[in-house]
């Protein structure tokens, strides 16, 4: 079984990775400092594994999510770990109050690099919902604001989480990075 590392020092990203993948590859986290670029949410994604890559001198798994509203043509996007920073989660229903339409998509973006040099490969998931005033738990990022299927993802169970997300539909493609 090939091993490989996860960038991040997120406890809550790790578990689910592990939860969804299984054991289909090995996964170690590593918690490796990454500049942040600006750029569209495959800029961002490339070059942060490109990066990770280099640092760690082997194969690196890195993900970046990206929340998107409709009614903002995109935004906040890759920058949502910002936004949600400065503004909180009422603070993002904020933004939308003027505008009727309130979905949102959640876009999970994996990028794997075989080692330094190599260049990355992407896998994407989108998951569509609409942002609503925070429900549930306030332990990971933005999952309280986002509902599906009439359940904000912090009111759900990890498990019913898992089985839709966009984190679970870009890591899909394991058996590419397997391959590598």
């Amino acid at each position: 079984m090939k091993t490989l590392n996860f960038i991040t020092g997120n406890k809550n990203k790790l578990a689910e990775v592990k939860a969804i993948l299984g054991d289909a590859i090995d996964i170690q986290d590593r918690a490796v400092e990454v500049p942040e670029i600006q750029g569209s949410i495959e800029e961002i994604a490339k070059e942060k594994c490109r990066v990770a890559a280099e640092m760690v001198g082997g194969p690196v798994l890195t993900e970046d999510t990206a929340l998107e509203f409709n009614a903002l043509k995109g935004l906040p996007g890759p920058y949502i770990k910002w936004f949600l920073e400065k503004l909180g989660h009422d603070g993002l229903n904020k933004l939308v109050d003027p505008y009727e339409d309130k979905s949102i998509v959640a876009v999970c973006t994996f990028a794997f690099s075989s080692g330094p040099g190599e260049e990355p490969i992407l896998f994407q998931g989108r998951t569509e919902g609409r942002i609503v005033p925070a429900r549930g738990p306030p332990n990971f990022g933005w999952d309280p604001i986002f509902e599906y299927e009439g359940k904000t993802f912090a009111e759900m169970e990890k498990d019913e989480k898992v089985g839709f997300s966009s984190r679970k539909l870009s890591v899909a493609h394991t058996d590419e990075m397997a391959r590598h």
